[in-house]
């Protein structure tokens, strides 16, 4: 068997998926390639789907550019399917309704700039959206689920949607951001079409926006990425250039950093939740109960009685992002603002740990929630973070006389000098 013949790693795709086009250009490191307009190479003037992967039908970089087209290559290889990226993750959305056109749609919770996005395609349209667990699934021509689930990172079971909407004549669009490849293959559970806001774990730094929308390899499937590829000039929501040599850049250390930070967030919720269920009064690993009502995690899930677990499905680990639930929502906007290791920034997916009250982002949130991105920061520093400031709310949360002598100088010090958020109670 050849080497090219053989199913590779992701280890290896991130590194060597868009091998073909350093062979044109003998550069180890990719360029940046900043032209428009390109010289006319092809004698039809309709390219074929071939002609657009491999970077032979550029005429104008709306339509494709060398960069992306390399890291639309290696998007490609690790999901198993052809992706086409965007400008942004809600362009990429945008690009799911312009080409299925549904007509009642199936969604429930997840990231809210999707829910925009659908609030402006149904206006007058007649589109009728419906929750995703509705009991007959008659007329539904698209179902859109997200899993892991903004903000908790819990996970959902895609075959069971997949067969509902399957059932009907459907489609399924799964939202797979909060857990790239390889901790999650869509694919292989009856999904239809593959979305991320690249702009999180598929960039991993924090730097730049895209989207991504996946499809199948299969012949019917080609259809779809041709016609969506034709879409997007008209749209004009193909990513820049130089964000799409960074997303390049990033995707090799994609099977580095995600199960590190997978690994992370898993040992940090499981701390949480052990924490979480501390009775008031008592303590767990020095931090006392009734500061967290709840943590929220695909790998605390099935601990509750349910049926399904995620591990299945999520094979290569748990979500990096989760969430948990503060006993008091002025100690969830507390909790972000004193931590040292973790940003108080939204978003998530960076090498950075970033953490916010997600009501401050998301309206409509419970105000008590929290949002924790993990980054690769060693695991027990971020505990020892978290530990020092829960120990803190658990003081300033005293009457003043049962306080520690540090935790009087504080309130003391904020009281003389007008500032006031220290003082929780």
């Amino acid at each position: 068997m050849a080497l090219e013949d053989k199913k590779r790693t992701i280890g290896t795709d991130v590194v060597h998926g868009d091998s073909v086009f350093q062979n044109r250009s003998h550069e180890v490191a990719p360029s940046i390639s900043v032209t428009t307009s390109f010289q006319a190479t092809l004698s039809n003037p309709e390219p074929t789907v071939t002609d657009i992967r491999e970077g032979r039908a550029h005429g104008y970089s709306r339509l494709s550019q060398p960069t992306s087209t390399r890291v639309e290559s290696v998007l490609s290889k690790i999901h198993d399917g052809y992706a086409l990226t965007y400008g942004s993750g809600l362009a990429a959305a945008q690009a799911v309704l312009e080409f299925y056109k549904p007509k009642k749609i199936a969604i429930t919770g997840g990231y809210y700039g999707v829910h925009l996005v659908i609030e402006n395609y149904k206006r007058d349209r007649g589109v009728e959206v419906v929750d995703i667990d509705i009991e007959d699934y008659a007329g539904v021509d698209l179902c859109w689920i997200e899993t892991p689930l903004n903000p908790t990172g819990e996970a959902r079971n895609l075959q069971y949607y997949a067969d509902r909407v399957h059932a009907v004549g459907g489609q399924l669009v799964v939202d797979a951001t909060f857990a790239p490849p390889p901790l999650q293959y869509p694919f292989k559970w009856g999904v239809d079409m593959i979305m991320h806001s690249g702009s999180k774990y598929l960039g991993g730094h924090s730097d730049l926006l895209n989207g991504t929308l996946v499809v199948k390899t299969e012949t019917d499937a080609l259809l779809t990425y041709f016609q969506l590829w034709k879409k997007r000039y008209v749209l004009g929501s193909p990513m820049g250039s130089f964000e799409a040599w960074l997303l390049l850049r990033s995707l090799r250390t994609l099977h580095l950093r995600v199960p590190r930070q997978s690994a992370s967030a898993t040992h940090l919720a499981q701390w949480l939740d052990h924490i979480a269920r501390t009775p008031a009064g008592e303590t767990y690993d020095g931090v006392p109960g009734g500061i967290i009502e709840k943590t929220f995690h695909s790998s605390l899930q099935g601990q509750d009685g349910n049926a399904w677990s995620p591990a299945q499905q999520m094979e290569g680990g748990g979500s990096p992002t989760f969430a948990i639930l503060m006993a008091r929502p002025e100690w969830a906007e507390f909790l972000p603002r004193k931590l040292e290791l973790f940003t108080n920034a939204t978003s998530l997916g960076g090498v950075e740990s970033l953490i916010e009250q997600r009501a401050k982002s998301s309206p409509g949130e419970d105000p008590r929630i929290v949002r924790i991105s993990v980054g690769v920061e060693e695991v027990e520093d971020l505990k020892d973070d978290m530990r020092r400031v829960l120990q803190a709310i658990s003081q300033v949360s005293l009457p003043f006389a049962e306080m520690r002598p540090d935790s009087k100088l504080t309130v003391l010090f904020s009281a003389l000098t007008h500032i006031s958020p220290i003082v929780l109670s």
